[in-house]
């Protein structure tokens, strides 16, 4: 499969990560991250959690300052809103990705998927495109007992450490989520494989997302 890279003449200099629960950035897109810390450490990246409480927000800290832990300057941002309410609180969600757009104005955009079928990442999907309509924006994607996952049309190729560092830090971080038997690492292996066949990933592995609208400029 042909590749496009982000370190050409105009690399990826800063990403704005957004997850609905204190897990999400990391399972979809944890890997993804981990390799922009590697190759590109003076890349700014922020990293908003909209909904965590109790031991939930020390659990997205700690997890997010692991995941981030390459970069010189990154930020990470944990605010507590209701979990599975967010659709409920639509407006006081909206003002927070207002303010965002006033103080960021990032390269790269993660976020959820518009076909997830949890009403608080569908949200957060539509609300970053509502906020961010002039971005490139990558929607990941989350394995969750709803079975909604979808066909991606493209790939970030991840290395077999890399993989294995996203496996030890899910583990080590969210020990609240261990109990679920959808919080396993054989499901985020296998998910990460299942997308790295598609992609022809030389590892075998790879984080699949949606790209809605690109943008490509032919010549100078």
């Amino acid at each position: 499969m042909r590749q496009l890279g982000w370190a050409g003449p105009e690399p990826v200099r800063s990403v704005l990560a957004i997850g609905a629960h204190s897990d999400d950035i990391e399972i979809g897109c944890g890997g993804t991250i981990l390799s922009l810390a590697r190759f590109w450490p003076e890349a700014r990246v922020h990293w908003l959690v909209l909904a965590a409480h109790g031991d939930r927000i020390d659990e997205a800290r700690t997890s997010a300052e692991a995941f981030l832990a390459g970069l010189r300057e990154p930020t990470v941002e944990i605010l507590s809103r209701r979990d599975g309410y967010l659709p409920y609180e639509a407006s006081e969600v909206k003002d927070t990705f207002e303010a965002l757009k006033a103080r960021i104005d990032p390269d790269l955009v993660l976020t959820h998927t518009r076909d997830d079928l949890h009403q608080d990442h569908r949200l957060v999907c539509d609300l970053t495109w509502n906020t961010f309509r002039d971005h490139l924006v990558l929607e990941y994607e989350i394995p969750k007992y709803d079975g909604d996952l979808g066909r991606p049309n493209a790939f970030v190729a991840l290395e077999d450490d890399v993989v294995a560092r996203k496996l030890e830090l899910l583990e080590t971080h969210f020990g609240s989520q261990r109990s679920k038997d959808w919080f396993d690492d054989g499901v985020f292996r296998g998910l990460m494989r299942l997308r790295g066949m598609e992609c022809r990933s030389p590892s075998g592995y790879a984080e699949g997302f949606t790209a809605r609208k690109l943008s490509i400029a032919v010549g100078p």
